[in-house]
């Protein structure tokens, strides 16, 4: 086997696509397309979220310094990828895309009600990095869609069919390969 020597650039395929919403604090609210988030802490929960600076939420997030992680299922991949395309400066996503603002219980920013999963975030610190800025943020709250409790009353994450991105295309994350720790399991 051999390897070719690209130039630097990010590789690291796939990852989750969200749809961040953030506001102004004063009724203009945005949902903006991310595929570069992650998790960087677990107490307290951490995440962050790196976004290029010329985009319209980036002023809105540096103003109100508090946002949403809204993920995505399937049936929302069209309205996610709209909000990636189009500027807020220029259209009202919730509106074009028939989106229904939720109100969040720790920030002044709206949720996505279509949305499986919404992670309140308030950010704590934000890092230039060049074409980005890093927003670290703790997360505050999490609200989930009761569609998706089982009978035991746990949240089914695989039921919600959250979409991942590679390179330029959307999927869904397939058939399940393995649980964490299968690899040391004690065989029965």
């Amino acid at each position: 086997m051999s390897k070719e020597i690209w130039k630097p650039g990010n590789m690291l395929y796939p990852v989750p696509v969200v749809m961040v919403t953030v506001s102004d604090g004063m009724g203009n609210d945005d949902i903006v397309t991310i595929a570069w988030t992650g998790t960087i802490n677990s107490d307290p929960a951490m995440v962050s979220i790196s976004v290029r600076k010329s985009r319209y939420s980036h002023g809105l997030l540096e103003k109100n310094g508090e946002f949403a992680i809204n993920l995505v299922s399937k049936d929302l991949t069209f309205a996610m990828d709209y909000c990636g395309v189009k500027s807020g400066r220029d259209v009202d996503k919730f509106s074009e895309m028939g989106l229904h603002k939720v109100k969040a219980s720790t920030i002044n920013v709206p949720l996505i009600e279509e949305s499986p999963v919404c992670l309140e975030c308030k950010v704590k610190q934000i890092i230039e990095l060049g074409s980005h800025d890093m927003f670290l943020a703790e997360v505050t709250a999490v609200q989930v869609d009761d569609k998706y409790l089982n009978e035991n009353g746990s949240f089914d994450m695989n039921a919600a069919d959250l979409v991942a991105y590679s390179h330029g295309q959307y999927f869904t994350l397939g058939e399940n390969i393995g649980k964490f720790g299968y690899s040391v399991q004690k065989k029965k």
